[in-house]
């Protein structure tokens, strides 16, 4: 039996049986926080960016948000918003540090897990790790509506957990062929070996909504002919030449430039994520949350 499939036989015999550890029960809140990675197989495609900003507007909606930073090793999302904190994953995962006492605010009211950055040995989570991390976000006595895990970019085993651990699952990928020939390996491998299903794309730094099309259809195309995959073509970003200027400021375009056409687009996407078919459509492999 791999990981995945461990992993997930250990959840369902929590599910059937009380845990041996005592922890806070999860306060209702009507329904369990809906989880969505945001992924990519290439890296450099704004991914963080996307998470970030996406996050900032989901917050306007009145929506409560918890950024993971699951780019365990290379840590991005805290410097990007400006913000130096005290404690990450790492802390939490050695035990020093609960989720709760580890989380910090960021702009807009949205919450930040921030990710260890440096550290090798965070670059592959061990089992026994996944399992303490799941148990720390059943944990939380007040949980989000929407939890946003920026993954990293490639295929790496904890690329692979985290996406299992979604709800829903964004590939963004970019017009470029590199971009699209690794977020097709990402799909293929998710799909294959972990049996995920369902994919939504997310095309960044296009020109136009018809360079965007063309870049879901040429993906959709692969998929579907070689996996008998359909993946949804869930929108796109419009470059913009304030997004770097706004990563160099360390704030978010949807924060200092709000009527953007790029930030439009985001918030087009957004109002996709708090549909409640969004909700019912999609199931993850593995639970985060009770």
């Amino acid at each position: 039996m791999d990981q995945a499939a461990t992993l997930k036989q250990i959840a369902r015999d929590k599910k059937a049986k009380p845990a041996g550890r005592i922890r806070a029960k999860t306060s209702g809140h009507g329904s369990k926080p809906y989880v969505v990675s945001i992924t990519s197989g290439k890296g450099g495609v704004g991914k963080t960016n996307i998470t970030a900003n996406l996050a900032y507007i989901l917050a306007k909606m009145k929506k409560r948000i918890l950024i993971f930073d699951a780019d365990c090793g290379l840590a991005n999302i805290d410097l990007i918003l400006g913000l130096t904190p005290a404690y990450n994953l790492h802390h939490v995962l050695k035990g020093e540090k609960t989720l709760r006492e580890t989380i910090i605010d960021g702009p807009g009211g949205i919450k930040i897990l921030p990710a260890s950055s440096g550290i090798p040995e965070m670059a592959t989570l061990s089992m026994e790790q996944k399992l303490f991390l799941q148990d720390e976000f059943k944990s939380l006595q007040s949980p989000p509506d929407l939890l946003l895990i920026d993954t990293s970019a490639g295929i790496t085993e904890n690329v692979m957990y985290f996406n299992m651990v979604a709800t829903q699952t964004i590939v963004v990928v970019t017009p470029e062929p590199t971009s699209l020939t690794d977020a097709y390996a990402l799909i293929k491998i998710l799909y294959r070996q972990h049996a995920k299903k369902r994919f939504s794309l997310l095309v960044n730094m296009v020109k136009s909504q018809d360079e965007a099309k063309e870049v879901y259809l040429r993906l959709a195309q692969a998929t579907n002919h070689f996996l008998n995959l359909a993946i949804e073509h869930l929108g796109h970003v419009l470059y913009d030449e304030n997004m770097p200027k706004a990563v160099k400021q360390q704030r978010l375009l949807a924060e200092i430039h709000p009527a953007s056409p790029s930030v439009q687009c985001l918030r087009n996407v957004a109002e996709k994520l708090c549909q409640p078919s969004q909700y019912e459509e999609y199931e993850c492999m593995i639970s985060l949350f009770n």
